[in-house]
């Protein structure tokens, strides 16, 4: 894919394509990896996002900051994200492969900050991947009635005692708990609300949860703006660790298993524990390819 002219070059880029928070291929969340990434300039990495039509591509590159292993690029089709859930344990699990290591403790190095992750890989295509994400920060909070309306729910739908707050340990996420899972199922964003909505707060994702605190489960629905309209994200690890971390300002809950994608028919399982001052997600990775990519250096337009 590298460009023809005379200020373009191509090199063979090892790709690893995995689903994240599963188990069973072709459920989960799909991420698709590039290793040995230096070099790619940003116009490139945001085109091959975009080629992909992934909610996010990752580019390995060397790490640029003292106690990080390796420097992870993660690319949504709007651009370059600070921060997110499965291509940090995705990520983590291409380059232990790539490694050839079976258990592994890495630090990867994002704009968000510097993440411990731990993995262990089960056979060729199987692994687990568990990640500390940063200490959460809690911003403003939303209306319950505008949320809903956004969400194309009724204001009554919000469970009470619960106010949509935005929670970042990273990217921020607005957080909004609903009154019970037949309300969760009827959650239809409309596009023009949900980015009246998101804007102003800075927030990325909406995030619906119907929460059992008794048994420390939650389903959960994430919503967000894609170039063309509103994607609906399969497993949202950058918003299960805030889910914890705002649940746990409410009732002092300590672990959390969320369930999410059933509706788009790519079942994911988040879980998470915290653990001092910050959440820890984890969850299970297949691989379901390799290959290479032709990936040049962009110069010029």
């Amino acid at each position: 894919m590298g460009r023809t002219g005379s200020s373009g070059t191509s090199a063979r880029r090892p790709v690893t394509w995995l689903d994240v928070f599963t188990a069973t291929p072709l459920t989960g969340n799909q991420l698709a990896v590039v290793h040995d990434a230096d070099g790619l300039d940003d116009a490139t990495m945001l085109a091959f996002a975009r080629e992909t039509r992934l909610s996010e591509t990752t580019f390995v590159q060397a790490s640029t900051q003292p106690g990080a292993d390796y420097r992870n690029r993660i690319w949504s089709m709007p651009g370059e994200l600070p921060f997110a859930g499965h291509p940090s344990l995705g990520t983590a699990v291409a380059v232990a492969r790539a490694r050839g290591e079976r258990v592994a403790h890495y630090v990867q190095q994002t704009p968000a900050g510097l993440q411990p992750i731990d993995v262990q890989l089960h056979g060729d295509d199987a692994a687990w991947a568990s990640m500390l994400q940063e200490p959460p920060t809690f911003g403003d909070r939303a209306p319950r009635a505008d949320v809903m309306a956004a969400a194309g729910l009724r204001a009554t739908d919000a469970a009470p005692g619960f106010e949509p707050q935005v929670v970042s340990t990273g990217q921020p996420h607005l957080m909004a708990v609903l009154r019970d899972l037949a309300a969760l199922n009827r959650a239809a964003p409309d596009a023009a609300a949900l980015r009246a909505l998101l804007e102003p707060l800075h927030a990325m994702v909406l995030y619906l949860a119907a929460v059992d605190l008794d048994v420390g489960t939650a389903r959960a629905r994430g919503f967000f703006l894609d170039p063309d309209a509103v994607t609906e994200d399969p497993a949202t690890g950058s918003a299960a660790g805030p889910l914890l971390a705002y649940l746990r300002e409410h009732g002092g809950h300590d672990e959390l298993t969320v369930v999410q994608g059933i509706e788009i028919g790519r079942a994911s399982a988040l879980d998470c524990a915290w653990e001092d001052d910050r959440p820890r997600v984890s969850g299970d990775v297949v691989v379901v390819g390799d290959g290479h990519l032709l990936l040049g250096t962009r110069s010029g337009s």
